[in-house]
């Protein structure tokens, strides 16, 4: 076999310039989070629609001459329109400021009981993962014990013994709604609550309150952030069923559940009574669903390593 010279080695020398161009600047969790949820194509659709369904909630109402709750009985059940571009319904009202003023009211549903549910399961979902031995057990036993109430019929138990309305349906919702934010969290403190920095930071001192929101739940806030956004959608649609059901918002006020309520008796005759607000309840579930989905895979594979 030919031996190779030394001579035709040579060594390649590096440049202070080069060195910069190779090497990049490293990233964050959070960045390197985003730049994967950006990628999705799927979760981004989702993201876009969530913002123009929140702008026209936001806007919707005033990009129309009629008011949500105005009666016009010489008008009633007229098809879309270029001046009503939603129809009306049987009283005459406008069927477009009714979608999105009911969109601010599902919407607000949705985020308030995810808001509370965060509050609630984080807080004793972090205290029982936290403490630990009897406490944890005591804990979660209660929230199994509520857990094993079926949800729906607790809520509209609930809704007819303290009767309808923006506030009570709320409270419903969140009686046993928190119970699942509370088990991730829990599993998520009792993972990380002997990692170094928290040791550390018990060996220093710090107090409960402090090693949780400084340590622990920040470093549980992909897991909290999926489940709130799948919670939202939830709530949506569980405020949907119960005015579905005659046990929603007191009139005039109006919901896309309401509205659905409403249009379903007339859907033979009047369709886009029906059609508007079910669309929009689908596609608002679409949006969240596919948001905490593409979020949950941008938090892979710290997440998805979990089951």
């Amino acid at each position: 076999m030919q031996q190779i010279s030394k001579e035709k080695f040579q060594i390649v020398g590096s440049k202070a310039s080069d060195a910069e161009k190779i090497s990049k600047p490293s990233l964050s969790f959070w960045k390197d989070v985003f730049i994967r949820f950006r990628k999705n194509k799927l979760a981004m659709f989702g993201v876009i629609l969530l913002i123009i369904l929140i702008f026209m909630a936001i806007f919707g109402p005033y990009m129309t001459k009629y008011d949500y709750a105005s009666n016009n009985l010489m008008n009633t059940n007229k098809p879309p329109t270029g001046t009503h571009w939603f129809g009306t319904d049987d009283l005459g009202r406008d069927m477009f400021a009714r979608t999105w003023q009911g969109a601010r009211i599902s919407l607000f549903i949705g985020v308030a009981a995810a808001i509370i549910d965060f509050v609630i399961g984080v807080t004793w979902g972090g205290i029982a993962g936290f403490k630990g031995g009897r406490v944890d057990e005591f804990m979660m036993r209660v929230a199994d014990i509520l857990y094993g109430v079926p949800y729906l019929l607790l809520v509209i138990l609930l809704m007819v013994v303290m009767g309808s309305g923006l506030g009570t349906m709320i409270l419903a919702m969140s009686i046993t709604g928190w119970i699942n934010m509370a088990r991730i969290v829990r599993g998520e403190v009792l993972s990380l609550k002997n990692q170094e920095y928290v040791l550390a930071a018990k060996t220093l001192g710090a107090s409960v309150p402090r090693i949780m929101s400084r340590h622990l739940i920040p470093n549980a806030m992909g897991s909290i952030l999926v489940t709130m956004t799948l919670t939202i959608p939830s709530a949506i649609f569980t405020e949907a069923f119960l005015s579905f059901l005659g046990l929603g918002l007191t009139p005039p006020l109006a919901s896309w559940g309401t509205m659905a309520n409403d249009g379903l008796p007339a859907l033979q005759y009047y369709p886009w009574r029906l059609f508007f607000p079910a669309i929009l309840i689908a596609l608002t579930i679409f949006a969240f669903n596919v948001i905490g989905d593409g979020l949950r895979d941008a938090l892979d594979p710290r997440l998805r390593n979990k089951g």
